[in-house]
């Protein structure tokens, strides 16, 4: 399995497996996909078996402190030098799931969080998942009124980095 960022050519894998793990009301759509890549493709973290895309983690950068439904919608908001790694998906086709492969992605978006400087890394999800994301040092800031994405009820989880922020 190898790890790379996102670049144009892989927008339909993306698209795709986004469509495996979520339902329509959630998934974003290759279009979506498309200004997402051109905005922020170095902070797609893309897991490969051979050539084939088997998860993702996505997310733009911002100084904004909280995840909203806006920030799905517009990539154009994306701040390389933002304050925070937003986590906008985790990713895993079904028949690749329960190996740790997103965990390895998550891990590595911490990782690039921390080398970047940036305060830490906030994500949205939903109850079930709260115990998942914690085991990554995230805590649960509860309910969310900023997202309702898909019609859901979203925790915000937030991991703090406990250094200064240097950008």
């Amino acid at each position: 399995m190898n790890i790379r960022y996102a670049a144009a050519k892989d927008i339909p894998a993306i698209a795709m497996v986004e469509a495996e793990c979520f339902p329509p009301a959630e998934a974003a759509t290759e279009k979506e996909f498309v200004e997402r890549v051109h905005y922020y493709g170095n902070h797609f973290w893309l897991m490969f078996d051979e050539e084939k895309l088997v998860a993702f983690v996505d997310g733009f950068v911002t100084d904004e402190q909280d995840l909203t439904d806006e920030m799905y919608e517009n990539a154009a908001m994306h701040n390389e030098n933002g304050a925070w790694q937003m986590i906008f998906g985790v990713n895993t086709l079904p028949d690749y799931r329960k190996r740790g492969y997103a965990g390895k992605l998550i891990c590595r978006a911490i990782e690039d969080a921390k080398q970047q400087g940036r305060k830490g890394l906030v994500l949205t999800c939903k109850e079930n998942l709260i115990l998942y994301y914690a085991k990554f040092g995230f805590k649960d800031e509860g309910v969310t009124n900023k997202s309702t994405h898909g019609n859901v009820v979203w925790h915000q989880m937030r991991l703090s980095f406990h250094f200064g922020y240097s950008q």
